[in-house]
């Protein structure tokens, strides 16, 4: 297959994505609108603007593919380079304390406080692979950095 037709069959894939994440900030907004509890709003409202959020990024994807190509300036990456390595150590830092926090709760009988822990660790986990996947392309383009 040519790069062309990968192209195109990504922007089809993204598009189709789209519509799924559609339906399911359709559907969390269903159980949020029927359930009065708090647990399962906070939940579904969680879902609900993860999906949102990948609709955005699969658009991102479609128009760097059919009408705005992503360009990066060493220029732009080195300006902001510190701050990107500085908010690393702040995702790090958090981390560090909700893993704290997991550990003091463990075994206590809180499943609720614990599930949602879970849940924040790994969002910081995944915030912090997302800046070293940056430190990537930082790296890539300052060979020496």
């Amino acid at each position: 297959m040519s790069t062309k037709e990968i192209q195109q069959e990504l922007v089809n894939s993204m598009k189709h994505w789209q519509s799924i994440e559609d339906r399911s900030v359709e559907s969390t907004g269903q159980v949020i609108a029927k359930t009065d509890n708090p647990l399962i709003k906070l939940v579904m409202e969680i879902i609900q603007r993860d999906s949102q959020m990948h609709h955005r990024v699969q658009q991102f994807i479609v128009d760097s593919l059919e009408s705005k190509p992503v360009n990066l300036s060493t220029d732009e990456m080195g300006a902001i380079s510190e701050m990107v390595d500085n908010h690393l150590k702040i995702e790090n830092e958090m981390v560090d304390l909700v893993d704290k926090a997991l550990n003091d709760v463990k075994d206590k009988k809180m499943l609720v406080q614990e599930y949602l822990l879970n849940f924040l660790v790994e969002d910081e986990k995944k915030h912090a692979a997302m800046l070293k996947a940056l430190d990537k392309i930082k790296k890539g383009m300052y060979p020496y950095a």
